[in-house]
Formats: structure tokens, C-alpha cells, sequence
């Protein structure tokens, strides 16, 4: 199994080179391949009905019926395992039961959890969400299991049984306490059994927001005027609009679409309240004075903090190519700031994807990043022959991850590229963490990475758009992390982490991704094998910085809103903290009869933390201009890399992996100072932050 190429692309097959692709299966061996430009659907290999497997491996999931099946087998593992750990005497052996307990549990709900969003069977979908609600129902009473946390205070109120316990496993230990204290352990019955009703509602809330978030708003087509309505889905009488079409060059069309698809939904406006009151009630009830509080214990941020306005010159510009390109409305409103960012850094720097993607195919992507991690991590990829059934879609890809002496360390599913009813989004999932099981073998992770990326097309492959190569260095990250996230427990495995800290090995690898030494290994035209000159690359950079302060200034504006919303209660509507957040820390004015807070799916996900972003992208920058700035091939950082940081998943604090790789402890102005440094040069005022842990 390989890429299929169409054009001949000569490379050399030095290991270095990282032609480390290689072909594993039916006893061949391992064999170099050269890198190849689209990939062979699965339906053009005769696969055997003996070797027919489930999703993933997992034989129960062959049908839809097997969630039911999979998730009895957990339940009856979790008895099981419940027992052992209020049975045993306190020891290493009650931490590593935990962990057995839930590896069982997420097993199956993180297999779910990515199915339910991605099969493009609808029967598979709602089977794996029932399963989802199921276990998470579990899990929430389980942590207001009162002998199981009494197992676990026994552990850690003994001091002598502590002192015999390494660092990590005390640690998890810790951790597994933290998430019996946020559920209400230490309350009375009657107020545990409260704190468990909530959690399950809000199982229910997040699944009916998330839901809302993402359907469309429709209007009688005759209330927009006839040359504009042939550019969004017209359904008999009516206009459905699905999104902000803020890449329209239309700013008729954007403005159109920003308010009926923006426009209020009552439904939807409760169900947020009744998620936010839900939230704050719960926070209370085990003791936190608010939601935000107890979602920031144990991160990098610590506690809410302050946040500093960043400047917005970047819109003074926007206003400008406004007035040289429309004339309905001369201001700039937020329907604009995509458009005009993108005109203006086109504009300046004649950055056009189209000159771009023919150097990016998705093939030569692939090389590059397995070039670059065998230099740097000594790791490569080998294609994997799935078994029949193993895969939802054939156009996914299963990648080995190997390292050169150890060996095999997990697998990638590459989920990438456009279909019906799959999400338009780019994420990591996790589906199975890594390990060391009880018979001393490691439980290897697998993972999915999911994009949306153009299928090839006739003697066309994928190619990639700037953007889209960001991406797909960025989701990589997300992979590497995981895979080399060798911890002893699953529960702190790969991106098992806090959320601050999550996001900075994905940032990180988007700097390599920008870096020409790094391109030059790979981009080649496809059909002529020009190398991508050096001159794209440097006004590709460039334009990056353009409009960055005003891009900042709205991810503070969002991360602010997420801060109130779940901050103390405000006891008003969600629509006028909106319009007050806004008018306080972005450039651009509300829209009147908007509400753009039901459209931010993150506040389920990212719950008072999406300044994680923020965090994250100030430790990468501060990572890759300190270790990888002069050599983004050094094996000694890439080595450092690993050891301080990806290997510890959760298992160590944030701040201590960031002072191992830095070597020292950084400041609050070395954050900002992090992020001044990756805007436009002509930014003189200090920008955002909100880390004050003061």
C-alpha cells in the first residue's frame, strides 16, 4: 500500500532523507517506497472476509448494535474493577486500578466519541452517541462513589504507603482525588446525589447546544434582493444560510449572512442559560466561587486573571481597503474582518493559494512532515494494510508510527479528506491512550486526525492550500504528542493534559511549518518538480503579520467572553454581556438583533478556557525562537523536545515541562513579550494577556 503517484518525482532513499515510509504486511517485510501524490482507495485491494475486524479492531463493532455490546462489556469491567480498588490495600496497586477503570470506560467513550461526529452512517452515529450518554452518565457516578474515593483517601492519608510511590504515580493519584472533589465528594448525600443530577443534565445541555450551534437559520427568500440569493441554498420559498460566507468578496453577501445566520434563536438562547447556571450551581455546590474557578485548577493559568486590551491600528487599515473597494457602507463591521485581513494581506504581499498549492500536494506534506520528525524525534511513518472493516470510509489512511530502536509506537488513522455529512473541521481524537498494562506490555495510543481536505481528481492529487499545510502540521502535532506521550497511566496520556497546555506542541509545529529550511525539504511543483522559491515563502510569512494585532484582539475578545460568561452570574442576558464584552475589548461594534454567542461551539468544550490558545501560542513562540529558531533540525532540541515535554502527557505539571525545555521559569511579560514578537512590526503597544496568578 502506497501513495499512488501520477508524476515521477525522483528523491533519494537515504534513511535521512525520510523516504521513511514503509510498507508493512502479508510478509513482505518492510520495504522503501518513494512518496506518492494521492492515495489508492481500499476498495482497490481484495481483503480477505477472514481478516474482516470491527471499527478500529474492536470485533463487537462491526454493526451499530455492537456500541450496546462494547459498552455492557465496560460496565461489567467497571464493576469489576470498582470492587477490586474499595477491596485492596491501599498501595501502587489502587492508582494502577483506577487507571484499568478508566482505560475500560474511555476505551469505548472515546471510540464514541469520534463515530458519533464522523461514520457516515447515521445508525452508527446515533448508536455511538447513545454510548457517549451512557458512559458519561457512569462516569459522573462514579465520582460520587463514596468507597471508591475512601480507596483512594486511604492511599493518600498514609504516608508510609506514599513514600514507596514514584512521582507519576502519586500524581495520577492526585488527580483522580481532583476530579472527586470538583464532583462533590466531600458533600453530604443528598447534595452529592444534586451534584450528579447535574452533570447528567448537562450532558444533555451541551448535546442540544452543540446541536444548535451548528443548524441553519432560514428566511423567506423575498426579503433579500434577487442578485444575491443564487449564492446561499435556496429550499423552495426559503434561504437556508449555514454560515458567515465571510470569504464572500460580496459585502453584501457577508452582511446578509452575519445576520440571519447570527440572528437570535430563543430555543437556543435558554438552553445557553440554563448550560451557564448549571455550570456556575454546580461550581458552587463543591465548594469553588465559580465555574471559571474550578475549571482553571490544576492549569498553567491557575485562576481567572486580567486581560489587556491589544491596539487596533489593524483596523484603521481595514477601513482603508473598505473605502477602495465598497461603497454601500464605508465602516468596517465584523462581517468584515475576515475579507478585509485576507484582501489586505493580498494586497501587500500578492499571497494567492492557487500560486501556492501546486507545491503543496498532500504526498509531498506527508514526506515532509516524516522527514522532519526522523531528523528531529527519529521517528517515521509505514502505511498499514487495514482489515476489512477496520476503517468507516475508504478513503482513510492507517499510519504506523515507528521510532528507529524502539520500535512501533502507536497509530494514526488519517481522516482527510472532504465528504457528505462529515464535519467541516480539523481535529485530534483521541481513541485508545497508551499504557503499561499489567502484563508489562505498553498498550499502544491510536489516534485520528480528521481534516478537510480536496480529494485528488483524475491525475490531479490533493493539493493543499498555505492554510491548509498550517493545518495539517498543526493536527501532526496534536498525533505526535500523543504518540510519544509514553506514560505509565492512560489517564494522563498524549494530550491527557491541561488545556493551556495541550494546544502547544500543535502550535509549535505551525512555526516549523512556516520555516523555508523546513519547506525546501519538500515543496515541489507536482507536475514539474520545481522546488517552491524562496520569495513565496518570505511574503507568505509576511502576510501573516498583516492584520495580526486585529486577529489577536478578536481571540482576546473571545476568550474574555468566555471568562464573564463563566465568571460570578451577571443576571442578564447573554446577548448584552456579548455586546458590553465586545464594545470593551474588540475594534469592531455589535450587530444589533446577533447573537454570535450561540454559534461559539468551544464554550462547550472549552468552558473557561479558551484563553488556552493564547497560552499555548506564547510558550510555542517561546519554544521555537529559544530551541528551534537556529536549527529547526536539531536532534539535541528535538531530543530535549521529547524528554521535557512530550513524553510526560499529563504526568507532570505545565509550568515545570515549560521550565525544562526553557530552562527557566518564565515571567508574565515573557508571555506577552512571546506574543508581541509574532504580530506586525509596527505594533508598538503591549498586547493581551490573561495569566495572573497572582
Amino acid at each position: 500500500l502506497h501513495w499512488a503517484e501520477k508524476t515521477t518525482v525522483i528523491v533519494n532513499v537515504d534513511r535521512l532523507s525520510a523516504l521513511a515510509f514503509k510498507v508493512r504486511g502479508r510478509g513482505e517485510g518492510c520495504r522503501h517506497v518513494v512518496y506518492t501524490d494521492s492515495w489508492t482507495s481500499y476498495r482497490a485491494f481484495s481483503l480477505s472476509p477472514l481478516c474482516s475486524q470491527g471499527l478500529f479492531g474492536v470485533p463487537e463493532l462491526s454493526g451499530p448494535a455492537g456500541f450496546q455490546m462494547a459498552q455492557h462489556q465496560a460496565l461489567r469491567e467497571a464493576e469489576f474493577l470498582v470492587h477490586k480498588a474499595c477491596t485492596h490495600p491501599p498501595g501502587a496497586v489502587t492508582v494502577e486500578t483506577f487507571d484499568q477503570l478508566s482505560d475500560s470506560l474511555c476505551r469505548v467513550a472515546d471510540l464514541a466519541d469520534f463515530i458519533k461526529v464522523a461514520h457516515p452512517d447515521a445508525a452508527f452515529r446515533e448508536a455511538a452517541e447513545r454510548t457517549c450518554v451512557e458512559i458519561g452518565t457512569l462516569v459522573e457516578i462514579l465520582n460520587t462513589n463514596v468507597d471508591l474515593c475512601q480507596s483512594l483517601k486511604n492511599l493518600l492519608g498514609n504516608e508510609a504507603v506514599l513514600a514507596t510511590l514514584d512521582s507519576d504515580t502519586r500524581r495520577v493519584a492526585e488527580l483522580f482525588m481532583f476530579d472527586f472533589e470538583i464532583s462533590g465528594i466531600h458533600l453530604d448525600e443528598s447534595k452529592r446525589s444534586k451534584a450528579v443530577a447535574l452533570n447528567v443534565k448537562l450532558l444533555d445541555l451541551y448535546h442540544e447546544f452543540l446541536n444548535g450551534s451548528q443548524l441553519p437559520n432560514a428566511i423567506d427568500k423575498q426579503v433579500l434582493p434577487e442578485h444575491i440569493r443564487h449564492c446561499f441554498s435556496i429550499d423552495g420559498n426559503r434561504v437556508q444560510i449555514g454560515g458567515l460566507h465571510a470569504d464572500s468578496p460580496n459585502d453584501l453577501v457577508r452582511e446578509a449572512a452575519y445576520k440571519i445566520f447570527l440572528y437570535p434563536n430563543t430555543s437556543l438562547l435558554l438552553c445557553l442559560d440554563e448550560l451557564l447556571a448549571c455550570r456556575h450551581e454546580l461550581a458552587t455546590l463543591v465548594g469553588y466561587e465559580s465555574f471559571s474557578h474550578r475549571a482553571l485548577k490544576g492549569t498553567m493559568a491557575k485562576t481567572p486573571g486580567k486581560i489587556i486590551r491589544a491596539t487596533s491600528r489593524d483596523f484603521k487599515m481595514m477601513k482603508e481597503m473598505k473605502k477602495k473597494t465598497h461603497t454601500t457602507n464605508p465602516e468596517v463591521m465584523p462581517w468584515d474582518h475576515a475579507y478585509l485581513s485576507s484582501a489586505i494581506r493580498t494586497e501587500m504581499f500578492n499571497i494567492d493559494p492557487s500560486i501556492y498549492s501546486p507545491y503543496f500536494s498532500l504526498g509531498a506534506c506527508m514526506e515532509g512532515l516524516n522527514r522532519l520528525f526522523m531528523q528531529l524525534l527519529g521517528v517515521y511513518f509505514q502505511a498499514e494494510q487495514p482489515k476489512m472493516g477496520e476503517l468507516w470510509s475508504e478513503d482513510v489512511r492507517k499510519l504506523a508510527v515507528v521510532h528507529e530502536t524502539e520500535g512501533l509506537l502507536g497509530y494514526i488513522y488519517c481522516d482527510f479528506f472532504r465528504r457528505p455529512d462529515k464535519p467541516h473541521q480539523d481535529c485530534h481524537f483521541t481513541i485508545r491512550g497508551g499504557r503499561l498494562r499489567e502484563d508489562g506490555v505498553y498498550q499502544l495510543p491510536v489516534v485520528v486526525l480528521m481534516l478537510s481536505l480536496p480529494p485528488p481528481s483524475g491525475r490531479t492529487p490533493s493539493l493543499l492550500t498555505p492554510s491548509m499545510v498550517e493545518n495539517l502540521f498543526h493536527e501532526m502535532g496534536h498525533a505526535m504528542h500523543s504518540m510519544l506521550g509514553r506514560t505509565h497511566y492512560q489517564h494522563v496520556t498524549g494530550t491527557r493534559c491541561s488545556t493551556d497546555f495541550a494546544e502547544v506542541p500543535s502550535i509549535l509545529m505551525e512555526y516549523f511549518a512556516s520555516d523555508y529550511r523546513v519547506l525546501s525539504q519538500f515543496a515541489r511543483h507536482y507536475q514539474t518538480g520545481e522546488p517552491l522559491p524562496e520569495n513565496l515563502v518570505s511574503r507568505l510569512c509576511e502576510s501573516k503579520r498583516a492584520c495580526s494585532a486585529a486577529d489577536t484582539q478578536l481571540q482576546i475578545f473571545y476568550a474574555a467572553l468566555d471568562q464573564v460568561y463563566h465568571g460570578k452570574p451577571q443576571y442578564r442576558s447573554t446577548t448584552d454581556i456579548l455586546r458590553e464584552v465586545q464594545e470593551k475589548f474588540y475594534g469592531l461594534p455589535y450587530v444589533h438583533d446577533t447573537a454570535w454567542q450561540l454559534r461559539f461551539s468551544h464554550l462547550v468544550g472549552y468552558g473557561a478556557k479558551y484563553y488556552s490558545y493564547l497560552m499555548s501560542r506564547a510558550v510555542a513562540s517561546m519554544v521555537w525562537r529559544q530551541c528551534f529558531l537556529q536549527d529547526p533540525f536539531s536532534r539535541v532540541m528535538g531530543e530535549r523536545y521529547r524528554r521535557e515535554m512530550l513524553a510526560h502527557g499529563g504526568s507532570k505539571e505545565p509550568v515545570l515541562m515549560v521550565q525544562g525545555m526553557l530552562q527557566k521559569t518564565p515571567t508574565i511579560e515573557d508571555f506577552v513579550d512571546a506574543l508581541v514578537l509574532d504580530l506586525n512590526a509596527n505594533v508598538k503597544s503591549p498586547v493581551l494577556f490573561f495569566n495572573n496568578s497572582e
